[in-house]
């Protein structure tokens, strides 16, 4: 993915708005995350909204995206308060394109989940990527380059 194009996709966003990718230029951070509401997705989400207001001094734009539901993502968004639009997923498009479906060991068992990843785009080409995040640091990390470029 790093360096190329990707190509435009259209998902269902909180607050009632659909985000298609073609109409966010500039920059802008997608990162893909497991599951609304348990531990570590909820550090990472509240770590980006910490750094939310630094993001958009710089002009980027973040989104979060996972396979959960429009309303498990409302309720995700409110109870933590994140500025910014959470993307649902379920048909795993985005996943497909980025990449980030895949085996994991869950309580002894395989099960397909998503590949904590993080993707930086400007103008519509991936510039920096995450994969297998650890969430501790990760939004500064991202937030340092994006300062960077």
């Amino acid at each position: 993915m790093l360096n190329q194009p990707v190509p435009d996709f259209e998902l269902p966003a909180t607050g009632g708005t659909q985000f298609k990718l073609s109409q966010h230029r500039g920059t802008v951070v997608i990162y893909f995350y497991p599951k609304d509401s348990t531990p570590g997705c909820t550090t990472e989400g509240q770590q980006f909204r910490n750094l939310y207001p630094e993001f958009k001094s710089l002009g980027a734009e973040i989104f979060g995206i996972s396979r959960d539901s429009l309303k498990s993502h409302e309720n995700f968004k409110d109870r933590f308060s994140l500025p910014f639009e959470l993307l649902c997923d379920a048909s795993e498009t985005a996943c497909n394109l980025f990449g980030v479906i895949k085996m994991k060991n869950m309580y002894g068992k395989q099960v397909r989940g998503i590949d904590r990843s993080t993707f930086v785009i400007v103008n519509g080409v991936v510039v920096r990527e995450w994969r297998g995040v650890k969430v501790d640091g990760h939004a500064q990390e991202v937030f340092d380059f994006v300062k960077s470029i």
